[in-house]
């Protein structure tokens, strides 16, 4: 499965899942551009790949709110490392209130960052792609989109949204040998879960529901992304991927 060599544009590179899964693409030997927008957690991600002395790392802190800004920044990226091979829109916001308390400006907000800034990403990876006919494209779903979660009626949108693209776009590149995917992560224990009121509560009803009974890793994350990123998943195109411990099925 290898990705050596791999130019990969990662969004969110520095977060809970993420910065696992960038350290694991540059072991493999793939040079990772890695935007985010959390100075600590940029400081951290540096930190982390030079204390295993990992090349490669590309960092940005950038606004994906600001479309044209990150446009911009993105055709001088793709000109400093020669153009993306690999997406991953994985950037998102997750804020939770009653549907009925969102202002339309707010779950604009919500589509913009976590959608609208995967759509300038492929933008700006597709003409590379396209040129030596290979490319991935890897959208970060989610398992609420199946259901179950009250009060974060934009994110849900968003990631059902990203499942959308990634069908839209295997079937709109697949001649370009360019395929697309969706990973669809369950309840994993990340910054996200800290909207919830009582955490062991949650815990116990997240291992209820799962059939495999501990809790996800970020490494069960980067498995993943390795996998539908390389040679070996060639023929997978289209599909969502559900990572979370055996949660839903389809």
């Amino acid at each position: 499965m290898s990705v050596a060599n791999r130019t990969i544009l990662y969004t969110g590179a520095a977060g809970g899942l993420g910065t696992e899964t960038t350290l694991a693409f540059l072991r493999a030997g793939a040079h990772v551009v890695a935007l985010d927008n959390n100075p600590d957690k940029i400081v951290r991600l540096q930190a982390q790949a030079s204390n295993e002395g990992l090349n490669g790392l590309t960092l940005r802190s950038v606004d994906l709110s600001d479309l044209a800004g990150l446009r911009q920044t993105l055709n001088g990226l793709s000109q400093e490392v020669g153009g993306f091979d690999i997406v991953i829109n994985n950037a998102a916001i997750y804020p939770s209130r009653p549907f009925d308390e969102y202002t339309l400006e707010e779950m604009q907000l919500v589509q913009r960052i976590n959608v609208d800034a995967g759509i300038v990403c492929v933008q700006a990876a597709l003409g590379h792609m396209r040129a030596q006919q290979w490319g991935r494209i890897i959208n970060i779903a989610s398992i609420t989109f199946s259901g179950g979660w009250a009060n974060i009626a934009p994110y849900v949108q968003s990631k059902g949204a990203l499942i959308a693209l990634a069908r839209a776009w295997a079937r709109e590149f697949g001649g370009d040998g360019i395929t697309a995917n969706a990973v669809s992560p369950g309840a994993f224990p990340t910054d996200a879960e800290k909207i919830h009121p009582d955490p062991e509560g949650y815990t116990r009803f997240v291992l209820e529901h799962q059939s495999v009974k501990r809790r996800g890793t970020p490494a069960d994350i980067a498995n993943a992304l390795l996998f539908l990123a390389s040679d070996a998943a060639s023929f997978i195109s289209g599909q969502t991927l559900n990572v979370d411990g055996g949660w839903v099925m389809t």
